[in-house]
This record gives C-alpha cells, sequence and structure tokens, in this order.
C-alpha cells in the first residue's frame, strides 16, 4: 500500500479586481470582485482552488481551515471535506463559512489529480469531452448599445447562447430583451435573469411576454428563497421555457428543499459556494434523482473539470466578470471553441497556474 501524501502546508491570499465599469442585476450593483485563492502543498505538488468571496472567508481559512486540512491525507479529499465540516459546526454552514470550505476543496481536489498526473476531469471519471456554455452579462447597467455589442459578439464568436440581467426598472425589461433579439438574431438562444427581482405576478406576465421574444430560461423570476413562487413560475410558464435557480445553494440541504418543492426545471450549482467541487458533485446526483439537469454558476475555469464529469449537464455559465478575471490571473484559463469548455488533457489537475506577479497589485489584506 503506498504511503499516505500528508498535506504540508495551505496558504490563503485574496485580490479584489475592479469591473471595467459599473454592473448591476436585479438586486445589486458592484464595482469590483473579490477572489479568495488556496493554494496547498503536498509532496512535491501544489494544488489551487478558490472562490469570489469576500476578504471574511481568506480569514476563516487561515485562522481555522488551514490548520484542519494541514496534515491529513492528500489523497483522501473526502475526508479533509468532512473534518472541515466537522470543524465549522458551531459557526454555521451557509455563507462565508460555504466559501471557505469550497476554496480548499477545490484546491485539494487540483493537488490530488497533480499527484496522480491527471486531468482533474480524468481522476473524476469523464462523461463528456466538452461542457457547452451559454455566455452571460448583458448587466441592466449597461445602456442598449453595450448590451447588443456584447451579446451579440458572443454568439459570432460562436456561442449559440447569451444571458442578460433584467429587473432593475422593469418598465425597461421588454424593450431591453427586444434589443437583446435584435442582436443575436432569431436562432440564438435568449436567457434572462432577474436575480429575485420580480413579485410572483409580475413574473407570470414577463414570462408571456419574454416568451414571445424566444426566451427559453427565465432564472430566479422571483427570489429563491420563495419555493412556492418558483414552483408556481414553473408550473404557469410558457411551454418550452425552463425555470433554473439555486446559485445561492450552499449546501446539499439548500438543493434538497428545492427539488422537493417542484421548484425549478433546471438547478443550478456553484463550486465555489456549495463546498466545492465535493458539494458540487453531490448537487448533481441528486438532480439526476429528480431526472433534472445541472448547470454550474460563474468561474468557468473551474467548472470545465467537473462538468465534462457529470451525466446530467446543461449548458453552464460563461460569466463576464469571471472570464476577465481568469484570464488576467490564470495560466491555463479556458476559452470556448464552438460554444463550449473542453478541459486540457495535457495539463494535470485543473490546468490553472496563478499569475502571483500580476496579481500582486490587487492583493488585499
Amino acid at each position: 500500500m503506498k504511503d499516505t501524501v500528508k498535506i504540508q502546508k495551505l496558504k490563503v491570499s485574496a485580490y479584489t479586481i475592479p469591473t471595467d465599469g459599473p454592473e448591476a442585476d436585479g438586486t445589486l450593483a458592484w464595482d469590483s470582485t473579490t477572489l479568495v485563492l488556496v493554494e496547498v502543498s503536498a509532496g512535491k505538488a501544489h494544488g489551487l482552488g478558490y472562490s469570489y468571496a469576500d476578504t471574511a472567508t481568506a480569514k476563516l481559512i487561515h485562522e481555522l481551515l488551514a490548520g484542519v486540512v494541514t496534515g491529513q491525507d492528500a489523497m483522501n479529499v473526502q475526508g479533509a471535506w468532512n473534518a472541515m465540516n466537522h470543524a465549522i459546526r458551531n459557526l454555521g454552514r451557509p455563507g462565508i463559512v460555504a466559501m471557505a470550505i469550497s476554496a480548499v476543496d477545490n484546491a485539494l481536489w487540483d493537488l490530488k489529480a497533480k499527484l496522480l498526473d491527471l486531468p482533474l476531469v480524468s481522476l473524476l471519471g469523464a462523461s463528456r469531452e466538452r461542457a457547452p456554455i451559454y455566455g452571460s452579462g448583458g448587466f441592466t447597467s449597461y445602456t442598449n448599445e453595450r448590451l447588443q455589442r456584447q451579446l451579440g459578439g458572443w454568439v459570432e464568436q460562436g456561442i449559440p447562447r447569451v444571458k442578460m440581467k433584467i429587473g432593475t426598472h422593469p418598465d425597461d425589461d421588454l424593450a431591453r430583451v427586444k434589443a437583446a433579439r435584435e442582436a443575436i438574431g432569431p436562432q440564438a438562444a435568449l436567457m434572462v435573469d432577474a436575480n429575485g427581482a420580480y413579485s410572483r405576478k409580475q413574473a407570470l406576465a414577463f414570462a408571456e411576454a419574454f416568451a414571445a421574444l424566444g426566451v427559453g430560461w427565465f432564472e430566479e423570476p422571483v427570489s429563491s428563497d420563495d419555493l412556492a413562487g418558483l414552483h408556481l413560475i414553473r408550473d404557469r410558464a410558457p411551454v418550452g421555457m425552463e425555470i433554473a435557480a439555486g446559485e445561492y445553494g450552499y449546501d446539499i440541504d439548500y438543493f434538497r428543499r428545492m427539488l422537493d418543492a417542484g421548484a425549478v426545471d433546471v438547478l443550478q450549482a456553484d463550486a465555489t459556494r456549495c463546498m466545492g467541487i465535493t458539494g458540487f458533485l453531490r448537487a448533481a446526483t441528486l438532480a439526476e434523482a429528480h431526472h433534472l439537469t445541472l448547470s454550474a454558476h460563474c468561474a468557468p475555469s473551474l467548472h470545465a473539470h467537473p462538468c465534462c464529469a457529470i451525466p446530467n449537464l446543461s449548458p453552464s455559465e460563461y460569466f463576464y466578470d469571471h472570464v476577465r478575471i481568469e484570464g488576467m490571473l490564470f495560466d491555463g484559463a479556458t476559452t470556448p471553441k464552438d460554444g463550449a469548455l473542453q478541459p486540457d488533457l495535457t495539463r494535470p489537475g485543473l490546468g490553472l497556474a496563478f499569475k502571483h506577479a500580476d496579481a500582486a497589485k490587487y492583493a488585499v489584506g
């Protein structure tokens, strides 16, 4: 039997990157994004993982989780995951704690694959070679001209599905969706995301109006906390329109409640929030048990490998902010071809290397 490979060191750092302009969705506006990076070492291998979170996440990792994980068997990711979950019992799981565990768990999967000299998708077991994506942005802070330029540009690049934000100014939403349709043409799939901004009756009315413009995906038409409302919209939405939610899921119980309520046609999960790749795979299995598909939320370079490992995948998010950040700060950041991401099988682990020198000017804490 091979000797245990002990985790020798865990390092965490945080970087805040300004957006390239004001951004907003139906319920929030922002001008920067913070990336929390975890680097772990065992033997001669070094793994990395990350979450898009607050600097408080990095503090929790440094002060608690680093000590929990150091000395664990690097080949036993589930064991380290269990130990972290045990250690945070009195802190509560959703939010910062789940994102902290996510960043560490993602790094541990990368480390294990590198110790085995395998691309992560091969370690997980590939279900497909490529993961289909949709271009995601179209912020409510954009002018119609920038909205059309961004969404139309993705279609020109070969991404046949695009998603835009709605809900900040409901009176403008129908005109904005019409402008988007004009920019992408009649064949590309058009998706909208209200981020929970509408009331139930608003959402029902907009679902009919959007369907007439060929919208086939309505994300968070009402708050994800309103499971009965999501179920109502799902039951009464036009034929061919999928209701999606789940990006704020931090643990398996959240996803179970959402699926038991019949709230969605497509479940979303985010490995930077839902307890890491370990939690992401669990969410996919739960969705499969309900005969539903799962779509990855944000962080495309992180999700490319696990998305190719699950059998019940819907097109996943190629989010503008994270595409920009991952291209700036990671060597090996994934780029789409023919509307899909394909993991680089020539590189072990996630296939990513952090550009420390380029990132230094964004470091915080």
